[in-house]
């Protein structure tokens, strides 16, 4: 369809004037009904303008769908189907619940507390997350990777606090060491949970300015390979903090650079001070609870529910090592006493605030990108909606509000997300049914749990990283895929192993987004060939039987063009034309020079001599062949901006130079397949001259581009006939 268009401005009153293929008289549009400034605003800003009236209206239905947004259970709440759904609900929240309470128990020994808070942790995050969360699916507790990271950031404000170490296992058993400075009348426990819940505060809340500022977006930067290489690091590191509890070695507890290798250094070098007990209640707790676990994963779908398999062998663990007193016989370290019921709410610390505002920022981030990346995967797969900022608000508050009541910072964990989706989860009401589970060992079976040993804790801590672990058998997968994506997992999986997750966090980001500039810098570029009988033009490298334009190049890059890629861009041009236009018109230069002066001299020599003028002037009518400029085997250069998203000042720059240089040696430069906003960009930088304004050069097929240089070079010859060819 053919538009014209002209625009007036007269005295603030706009009027289109225009026609089309359409049949009818010619449409005058006319908004000289408008204000002067209701007119210059323009429709985009009337309609943001009426979207803002909109947005600030206040009436009650406002503030209605505002607390709906805020608090989706007051949206799905009122649909619940008692009948068909609250079975499966009851039924995922028990099987949770009672997975939960042996994984809350040794989380807590990862997180350097004690066991009593990890049950608070998962208690209170599944209350809150059921009120404020568009997932129906996730599990918010307790999570492995920030139980280390939380476990390693208490341990160094131990440290500094001058508390002494006494190894992590004692800190459940003996909770009267002071610190030494005696500045603090908390023992080591409390000042743990302090720290711990301090840090939480601070979690949740750059959660929630997350949410509130709409930066649900960040998330996207944690790729899948990033995180699923964070998570694996994470869990060797896991296993590496755990097994000192397997073989009951008190050893110290390494932080910063090179946590890891120091570790298994001290593993080795006391070796010989294993506990027996603890190793051979170890090695039978990993023989019977991994293989019903694989057997759990292997017949998952024949099978209602899994078999809770964890609790069964806490519950039997506790039972032998009261009745043959583990402790008081073989020294084993034990839980301890484990209190009942509920705190007095207390306030975070704010003079710990400066010293954890930092360590506060990674276990944010990994704690929302797993919440709304799960939220996600299961809102698909069930066919509904999951908002990624009410998510981060969500998990937020899940961390605030319970950091009051001795919690530490929970997200959404992905084991028992897996096992709620497996057992037939249908809302959040599964989430307060694994509360009142979790309610009952608060209040009643908590004490029970003295004589369990923290050996049986770090089985169940390790056996649950099966997950983590089994990525290693997919990264030759994965190379065969995409060989950045494993770099990427590599990456960052040793730098979070043997540096220290923080960093290797930190490092998986940043190698991830140099990759991302790597392929743009250096994108995949090619010449096309035209497919038989068809407007269609593919690679000539990947396809075959392509048939070439004659005298047409048809050149396609990759990726934006911008600042970063605007020399490779001449580069791979120039290789895969085989035309250098700067080198062809210097040396194009060099023989026109070299022709005007063997003429000059001639013109001298003969000056004097008229017979010989004659013949001057014959041979300076066709100079010799060595005298002609240099010729290419092209005539057009298409360039297939598909790829092109956008190009900068400096892309638009590199776009009027190489049609400026081809132009020098007779070659015409044409566009194809550039979008609305790349057009637009190449008519305001006037990239073809100020008489086309790029647009009889810029198409959009390379079909019409390549009839429009056919055309034009027939138009050319055709009135260039009579003129003598230089010979090629």
């Amino acid at each position: 369809m053919f538009v014209f268009k002209i625009q007036l401005c007269l005295a603030g009153c706009t009027v289109f004037i225009g026609w089309s293929n359409i049949k009818g008289p010619i449409a005058w549009l006319s908004n000289s009904d408008l204000s002067p400034r209701e007119a210059a605003q323009g429709p985009e800003g009337r309609r943001r303008q009426k979207k803002a009236r909109e947005v600030c209206t206040c009436n009650h239905q406002t503030i209605i769908t505002f607390f709906c947004r805020l608090f989706p259970v007051l949206d799905w709440l009122p649909r619940y189907n008692i009948k068909t759904q609250l079975l499966g609900d009851v039924i995922s929240g028990l099987l949770v619940g009672i997975v939960a309470i042996p994984q809350s128990i040794s989380y807590s020994l990862l997180a350097n507390q004690d066991p009593i808070y990890g049950i608070y942790t998962n208690f209170f995050c599944n209350i809150i997350y059921v009120i404020m969360a568009t997932s129906r699916h996730n599990f918010v507790g307790s999570f492995g990777v920030l139980c280390l990271m939380i476990g390693q950031s208490v341990n160094r404000h131990l440290q500094l606090a001058g508390y002494s170490d006494n190894s992590a296992g004692s800190s459940l058993v003996d909770n009267s060491t002071s610190a030494s400075n005696g500045t603090s009348a908390c023992d080591r426990s409390c000042y743990s949970i302090t720290v711990a819940l301090s840090l939480s505060f601070l979690v949740g809340l750059y959660q929630i300015l997350l949410g509130v500022l709409q930066l649900g977006f960040v998330a996207v930067y944690l790729s899948e390979p990033l995180l699923s290489g964070f998570v694996t690091g994470s869990s060797l590191t896991i296993i590496t903090s755990q097994m000192k509890y397997l073989l009951g070695l008190k050893i110290p507890r390494h932080e910063g650079v090179g946590s890891f290798i120091l570790t298994w250094v001290d593993l080795f070098r006391y070796i010989q001070n294993t506990n027996i007990c603890d190793l051979v209640t170890s090695l039978v707790a990993l023989a019977i609870i991994v293989p019903v676990k694989e057997i759990n994963d292997r017949y998952k779908e024949k099978m209602k529910a899994p078999f809770p398999i964890e609790l069964l062998v806490v519950i039997v663990a506790t039972i032998i090592s009261y009745y043959f007193n583990f402790e008081e016989r073989y020294k084993s370290d034990v839980c301890g006493d484990i209190p009942t019921g509920f705190r007095t709410p207390t306030l975070p610390d704010i003079n710990l605030f400066s010293s954890l505002a930092v360590d506060a920022v990674p276990i944010a981030i990994i704690g929302f990108a797993m919440t709304v990346s799960l939220a996600e995967i299961f809102g698909k797969k069930h066919g509904y909606t999951v908002r990624a900022n009410q998510e981060m608000i969500a998990i937020g508050m899940c961390n605030l509000i319970p950091s009051f009541f001795y919690c530490f910072a929970g997200s959404a964990a992905l084991t028992k997300t897996l096992l709620k989706e497996s057992t037939g989860t249908q809302t959040q009401i599964s989430g307060l049914v694994t509360s009142l589970v979790l309610l009952l060992v608060l209040l009643w079976i908590a004490p029970l749990f003295y004589s369990l040993q923290t050996s049986i804790l770090g089985v169940v801590t390790i056996v649950n990283l099966r997950g983590g672990l089994s990525k290693f058998y997919d990264t030759p997968r994965m190379w065969q895929l995409s060989k950045l994506d494993t770099v990427v997992w590599w990456t960052t999986m040793l730098c979070s192993t043997l540096i220290t997750t923080e960093i290797g966090l930190l490092v998986g980001v940043c190698f991830a987004l140099l990759c991302v500039i790597f392929r743009t810098q250096r994108p995949r570029a090619t010449l096309l060939g035209k497919v038989s009988s068809t407007e269609i033009y593919e690679d000539q490298s990947t396809y075959k039987q392509l048939s070439s334009i004659a005298n047409i190049k048809i050149f396609r890059f990759e990726s934006s063009l911008y600042y970063a890629n605007k020399d490779y861009f001449k580069t791979v041009l120039y290789k895969k034309t085989g035309v250098n236009p700067v080198l062809l018109a210097a040396k194009h230069q060099r023989v026109e020079a070299q022709a005007n002066a063997d003429t000059g001299n001639r013109k001298g020599f003969f000056g004097t001599k008229f017979d010989c003028l004659k013949q001057a002037k014959k041979r300076s009518g066709k100079p010799p062949a060595d005298a002609c400029p240099p010729s290419t085997d092209m005539h057009t250069l298409i360039l297939d901006c598909g790829a092109m998203q956008f190009i900068d000042t400096v892309g638009l720059s590199v776009l009027k130079e190489t049609r400026h240089d081809y132009k020098k040696i007779g070659v015409q430069v044409l566009l194809a397949n550039c979008n609305p906003s790349l057009r637009h960009r190449l008519r305001e930088g006037c990239w073809a001259g100020e008489a086309d304004s790029g647009g009889q050069l810029a198409f959009h097929s390379i079909h019409d581009a390549v009839q429009f240089a056919e055309r034009w070079y027939h138009e050319v010859s055709g009135s260039t006939s009579a003129l003598e060819p230089c010979p090629r």
